[in-house]
C-alpha cells in the first residue's frame, strides 16, 4: 500500500481549516475583509505557511468562493436533486435555500448575496466568478421550473418564475440580516406558494 505523505495531509487540512474560515469572514465583511494576514492570525499560522497555499490575495479570494460553493451544494443543490423532477423538486429548492439563509450555514447569510453586492459593479477575475455562478444557479432554478411545466405541473414562463422565486429568497436573506425578522422566511414562505399555485401548482 502506497505511503500517504504526512505533510501533504496537514497541507490540505491546514488549507481546508483557513478556507472555512475564510468564508465565515467573508459572508459577514466582504471578500475585501479577507486578508493574509488576518487568516494567519486567527489561525496561529504563519504568513508564509498561508502564501504558500495561495500565493495572492485574489487568489485566496477565488479559492473562498470555490470553497463557498462547495458548502452551498451540499446545503441546498444536492439534497434537492434528491427529489424527483417536477414541482417537489422546485419546492425542495425554495425550502433548502430558506433553510440556508435561515440556519446561518454562513454567519453573514447566504455567501453569495453579501459577494455579488459587493462585486457586482466591478471588474476582473472575482466579478467574472462570482456572475458565472450567479448564472449557474438560475440555469438550475430555471430548468427545475421548465421540467415542472414540461410534466404538466406548472403553467409558466421558466425563467420568470425562476426570477420570482429567487427574488422571495434574497429578500427573506436580506431582511433577516438587516432586521433580524425571522418573520422574513415566513412571508417568504406564503410568497412562493401563492406564486406557485398562481403558475397553477
Amino acid at each position: 500500500m502506497e505511503k500517504v505523505d504526512g505533510r501533504l495531509v496537514r497541507g490540505d487540512q491546514t488549507r481546508r481549516a483557513v478556507l472555512r474560515r475564510a468564508v465565515d469572514i467573508a459572508s459577514v465583511d466582504g471578500l475585501e475583509g479577507l486578508s493574509i494576514g488576518r487568516l494567519a492570525t486567527e489561525l496561529g499560522i504563519s504568513k508564509s505557511g498561508l502564501f504558500a497555499h495561495f500565493g495572492s490575495k485574489e487568489e485566496l479570494q477565488l479559492a473562498t468562493i470555490r470553497a463557498a460553493r462547495r458548502i452551498y451544494v451540499d446545503a441546498v443543490v444536492a439534497p434537492a436533486l434528491d427529489v424527483a423532477p417536477g414541482l417537489e423538486r422546485v419546492r425542495a429548492l425554495s425550502e433548502r435555500w430558506l433553510e440556508y439563509s435561515q440556519q446561518r450555514v454562513f454567519p453573514g447569510g447566504c455567501f453569495f448575496s453579501k459577494v455579488s453586492y459587493e462585486y457586482g459593479a466591478r471588474g476582473g477575475a472575482v466579478h467574472e466568478a462570482m456572475a458565472a455562478l450567479h448564472l449557474e444557479w438560475m440555469d438550475l432554478l430555471e430548468t427545475s421550473v421548465r421540467e415542472a411545466v414540461e410534466l404538466g405541473q406548472l403553467d409558466a414562463d421558466p425563467a420568470q418564475l425562476a426570477f420570482d422565486l429567487n427574488a422571495y429568497y434574497e429578500s427573506a436573506n436580506l431582511a433577516s440580516i438587516l432586521h433580524g425578522q425571522e418573520s422574513a422566511y415566513v412571508h417568504a414562505r406564503q410568497a412562493i406558494r401563492t406564486r406557485l399555485e398562481s403558475a397553477g401548482a
